[in-house]
C-alpha cells in the first residue's frame, strides 16, 4: 500500500522506519510506504475508534429521522398537531442545537472527548426516550428542546475527535465512513419504524411512542458503553503498544502531534473568522436534505403508512453505496471541490425532476437522486473544512461554525416543507441552493489553489527561518501548510 502525502509540517515530516521517496520538490510531495507496524496501528484505530464513532453518529441522527417516521405513525394526529405546530417542534430542536455547537467544541479538549461525547449521548438518549411518554404538544416541545441541547455538540465533536487520530490526507475516507451513518440511519429507521409500529397498543402506548422509547433506550446503553471504549487521544489508547504509538506519532503531522500542548485562546478563536475560505465554505453549507420529509413524500405517493416507511429505504441504501465510491475517488485524487460540484449537479437534476413531473415513478426516482446527492456531499464538505484550518482551536471553531450554518438552514427547511404533496416551494428553493453549492465549491477551489500557489512562490524567494517563533502559531497560514483542494 502506498499513498501520496503532502508534507505540511514546518520542518520535514517525521516518518520513522518507513521508506520515503521524493517525487516533486516544487510541490513538496512524497511517496510514502507505511511500515508493517504503522499499518497495524492504523488498523487497530480503524477497528476500535471508527465503529464507536459511527455508532454514536448513527444514533444521534435517528432523532432527525424518527420524528418523520413518528409523524407517519400517527404522532401529529394523537397530539392534535397541525403542520405549523409540527414545524415549531422541529425548530425548537435546532435553536439550542445551534447555540451549543461552538462552546461544546471549545471545551472538548479541556474535558476530553472520550468523556464529553459519551455524556452527551446518554443525555440525548434520555431526551429521545422521554418523547415516548408525552401526552401533549407542549410536552413534545420540552423534549425536543433538551434533545437539541444534548445533541448539538456531537457531530462537530466527533469530527474534531477523529482529526486528532488521522492525517489530513486520511480524513476524507473516515468522514465518508462516518457519514454513511446518515444514509444507514435513513434506511434503518424506515425498517425499524415499520417493525416497531406493530407494537401499537402494547402497554397502552401508540406505535410512534414505542419508536421513541426503544430507540432512546438503546442510545443510552451505547452511550454508557462508549465511556469504556473511546481513548482520549492516540498516545493514551490502551489497545496500542508503545512501539505502535511511537510509529504513529512519527507518521502524524507536526500540526496535530503538538496539539495536546496548546492552550485555549480567544484570539485564536477570533482569528478563525479572518479566514476568507470560512465564508466561502459557509455559503455552500445550506442543507439540501429531506431529513424530516422523505417518509411524508413517499406517503404522498399513495402508499400505506407501513409501505411508506419501507419505501424510504432504497434512496438511503443507494446514497450509502454512492457516497463510499465517491469518497474513495475524492481521496485518491484529492478533489473535494470537484466531488461537491458533482453532488450539486445530482441534486439539481433530482429537484428539477420532482418539480417538473407528476408521475409517481419519476417522483420516487427524483427522491433517490436528491438523497444521494445530499449524503454524498456531506462528508466531502466536512472533510474540506476539517482539512483547511489549523491549529486546534481554529479548527474546532471552523468545524462547529460550519455546522451552525448548516443547522440554521435546517431551521429554514422545517418551514418550507409544508405544502404537501408536491412541496413546490421547498423544491424551487432547493433547485437554487443546488446551483449555489456548485458555484461556491468552484469558487473555493479556485481560491485555495491560488493560495497554495502564493505560498510556493513565497518559499522560493524567502527563508522559512525568518518566521521565527511565530511558525508554530501560524497554522494554516504557514507557507508550508498546503490547502486541500
Amino acid at each position: 500500500m502506498s499513498a501520496l502525502i503532502h508534507n505540511t509540517a514546518p520542518h520535514s515530516t517525521r516518518l520513522s522506519n518507513s521508506s520515503v521517496e521524493k517525487v516533486n520538490d516544487d510541490l513538496d510531495i512524497i511517496e510514502y510506504h507505511p511500515s508493517r507496524l504503522l499499518r497495524r496501528a492504523l488498523w487497530k484505530i480503524d477497528l476500535t475508534v471508527m465503529p464507536i464513532v459511527i455508532m454514536l453518529y448513527f444514533l444521534s441522527f435517528l432523532p432527525h429521522r424518527n420524528i418523520g417516521n413518528a409523524k407517519v405513525a400517527g404522532l401529529t394526529t394523537d397530539l392534535k398537531m397541525g403542520p405549523t405546530q409540527f414545524s415549531v417542534a422541529l425548530t425548537v430542536t435546532y435553536i439550542p442545537y445551534i447555540l451549543i455547537e461552538i462552546p461544546a467544541n471549545l471545551v472538548l479538549k479541556r474535558f476530553g472527548a472520550n468523556r464529553t461525547l459519551p455524556l452527551l449521548v446518554v443525555l440525548w438518549g434520555i431526551a429521545t426516550t422521554s418523547q415516548g411518554a408525552v401526552t401533549s404538544y407542549h410536552g413534545l416541545i420540552a423534549c425536543r428542546f433538551f434533545l437539541g441541547l444534548a445533541e448539538g455538540g456531537i457531530l462537530p465533536g466527533l469530527i474534531l475527535y477523529l482529526s486528532s487520530f488521522y492525517r489530513r490526507d486520511q480524513m476524507n475516507v473516515r468522514m465518508s465512513l462516518l457519514f454513511t451513518a446518515t444514509s444507514l440511519a435513513g434506511a434503518f429507521s424506515g425498517l425499524l419504524a415499520a417493525a416497531i409500529s406493530n407494537l401499537a397498543g402494547k402497554g397502552g402506548k401508540p406505535g410512534w411512542a414505542w419508536i421513541f422509547m426503544l430507540e432512546g433506550a438503546f442510545t443510552v446503553l451505547v452511550g454508557l458503553l462508549s465511556f469504556f471504549i473511546m481513548p482520549k487521544r492516540p498516545e493514551e489508547a490502551t489497545f496500542l503498544t508503545l512501539e505502535e504509538k511511537e510509529e504513529l506519532s512519527g507518521f502524524r503531522e507536526d500540526w496535530i502531534s503538538d496539539e495536546h500542548m496548546q492552550t485555549f485562546s480567544w484570539s485564536e478563536v477570533g482569528s478563525t473568522f479572518k479566514e476568507p475560505h470560512l465564508y466561502l465554505f459557509s455559503l455552500g453549507l445550506k442543507p439540501h436534505s429531506l431529513f424530516h420529509s422523505a417518509p411524508s413524500i413517499v406517503n404522498s405517493l399513495g402508499h400505506s403508512a407501513n409501505r411508506s416507511q419501507l419505501l424510504t429505504v432504497p434512496p438511503y441504501a443507494v446514497a450509502f453505496v454512492v457516497s463510499i465510491i465517491a469518497s474513495y475517488l475524492s481521496d485518491k485524487y484529492r478533489q473535494r471541490g470537484i466531488t461537491l460540484i458533482g453532488c450539486s449537479i445530482l441534486m439539481l437534476v433530482g429537484y428539477s425532476m420532482f418539480l417538473g413531473s407528476s408521475n409517481k415513478h419519476v417522483d420516487y426516482g427524483s427522491l433517490i437522486l436528491q438523497v444521494t446527492g445530499t449524503y454524498t456531499a456531506a462528508p466531502a464538505i466536512s472533510a474540506w473544512v476539517a482539512n483547511n484550518f489549523q491549529p486546534h482551536y481554529r479548527r474546532a471553531t471552523a468545524i462547529s461554525w460550519a455546522f451552525m450554518i448548516t443547522n440554521c438552514g435546517g431551521i429554514f427547511s422545517t418551514w418550507i416543507f409544508n405544502d404537501a404533496p408536491r412541496y413546490n416551494k421547498a423544491t424551487k428553493i432547493n433547485v437554487g441552493a443546488s446551483v449555489v453549492l456548485g458555484t461556491v465549491s468552484l469558487a473555493s477551489l479556485i481560491y485555495l489553489r491560488d493560495q497554495n500557489s502564493k505560498k510556493r512562490r513565497w518559499l522560493k524567494v524567502n527563508d522559512e527561518s525568518t518566521l521565527g517563533s511565530e511558525a508554530k502559531v501560524l497554522g494554516n497560514r504557514h507557507p508550508r501548510f498546503e490547502y486541500t483542494l
